[in-house]
């Protein structure tokens, strides 16, 4: 099978192999593309995680497993689980998406892993959707400080680094590319003193920041 890597990767082998090359079809690419079933991969994730946190966090009140929750549904966190998958590299992209870095841009990524659990939806059922969705997350969710709930990446960063005595990040824009709504912003974050810098990409200065920022934060975290 074509995709086989990526489906014992997540747990599941699809009984329609057309369903998963749409979920990993990007509109650029052609018509049969994966934005339906992103807008159901959607509902799956956000259900599947409300209900895992409202199960295993019980001491957490309603605003923290809102901000948790939040944390673990928007495109960074999608995006740094598609990487795991490799999921760029499997994308049907047009040419143009290709050379513009598409196969490594947040927001395909975030929204092609939201179609593969929509893709299950269909193949399968709503249960199974739900294995595939807490098998990607529980262990990420594992590795999560829950005193950081609800703060951006940027603010972690800060407090991290300010917890340490050292003096706070640099942001600066290296790229951009495309125009108007289409633009893409490439920041790198720069902490001298322990030599870590990183790059994030976005649709918007602000975006790209965050994703520098955690990666960052995941880096100097590491670090004896």
């Amino acid at each position: 099978m074509k995709h086989a890597v990526l489906c014992r990767q997540i747990g599941y082998n699809f009984s329609q192999p057309k369903m998963l090359q749409r979920a990993l079809t990007h509109r650029s690419h052609n018509a049969d593309h994966n934005e339906r079933l992103e807008f159901l991969g959607d509902s799956v994730l956000n259900c599947t995680i409300a209900k895992h946190l409202f199960e295993n966090y019980p001491d957490l009140p309603e605003g923290d497993l809102h901000r948790l929750r939040s944390s673990l549904v928007n495109q960074q966190t999608l995006a740094t689980l598609a990487q795991q998958l490799n999921l760029g590299q499997q994308l049907l992209l047009s040419d143009g998406e290709i050379k513009s870095g598409g196969a490594e841009r947040p927001s395909i990524l975030a929204d092609a892993l939201e179609a593969l659990f929509g893709a299950v939806w269909l193949d399968a059922d709503f249960a199974t959707a739900q294995q595939v969705v807490l098998g990607l997350y529980i262990p990420f969710i594992a590795n999560i400080d829950l005193r950081a709930v609800g703060k951006d990446a940027k603010t972690q960063l800060q407090e991290l680094l300010q917890s340490r005595k050292l003096p706070l990040p640099k942001y600066t824009i290296v790229e951009t590319n495309g125009k108007g709504q289409a633009q893409i912003f490439t920041v790198a974050c720069d902490v001298e003193k322990l030599k870590v810098t990183t790059r994030g990409e976005g649709s918007s200065r602000r975006i790209a920041e965050q994703i520098a920022a955690e990666r960052a934060y995941q880096l100097i975290q590491n670090k004896p």
